[in-house]
């Protein structure tokens, strides 16, 4: 099951040192390469007097949809970039950017040495990082009355069930996310005394 950080806002930053030079790792949470690439930017802007900011980015959850990319930007070609984006791979974590800043410290740290380092800046820095599990859940849609849809959809929250989304037309309608289709049309059938009627909405992932 992939991973991805828990909180959609906030950044994590860390440094670490090596042989004098700076690194420092930011991760970010993104939905698309567009919000990738504009972290890279806010991290240029943040530290404009350095002279590298490596990145690597996983998009998309499924392995049909996913993207990656990685920049050594400047630094000796496969040393930060691709290091970079393994860790991120062996962490398993999608929607994930994360940008390495180096400042150099003046002593020459040789491609292996670059590669421990990269790699190393984000293992840290994903290991201090809070993550959530992401999993393919079962959509269904719920119509129900308008004085009844808050007390619904506090009570499905309360059994555990997704909320994913709440429009309001001639009936208040729940998006629901789901494990398992059955146990959800048991919950439904308990909280609006049978009334509540299912229907297929496709498939999303969704934090776990």
């Amino acid at each position: 099951m992939p991973y991805t950080l828990a909180h959609r806002t906030a950044d994590l930053t860390l440094e670490t040192e090596v042989k004098h030079s700076r690194f420092i790792a930011a991760l970010r949470r993104v939905e698309d390469a567009e919000a990738a690439q504009a972290f890279v930017q806010d991290q240029r802007r943040a530290y404009p007097d350095a002279r590298h900011h490596c990145s690597a980015y996983i998009i998309g959850n499924g392995p049909s949809d996913r993207v990656e990319r990685a920049s050594d930007d400047g630094e000796p070609g496969g040393t930060a970039g691709i290091p970079m984006l393994q860790v991120l791979k062996a962490r398993d974590l999608v929607d994930v950017t994360v940008v390495v800043t180096r400042y150099f410290g003046g002593i020459k740290l040789g491609a292996g040495g670059l590669v421990r380092a990269y790699s190393g800046a984000v293992a840290t820095a994903v290991d201090a990082a809070p993550l959530v599990r992401r999993e393919l859940r079962h959509l269904h849609t719920l119509a129900v009355g308008h004085a009844e849809a808050g007390r619904v959809e506090s009570e499905l929250r309360g059994r555990g069930v997704v909320v994913v989304d709440t429009t309001y037309g001639e009936s208040a309608v729940l998006t629901l996310a789901a494990r398992d289709s059955a146990e959800l049309a048991d919950l439904v059938a308990a909280v609006t005394s049978g009334t509540g009627t299912l229907d297929p909405a496709g498939e999303m992932w969704v934090d776990a």
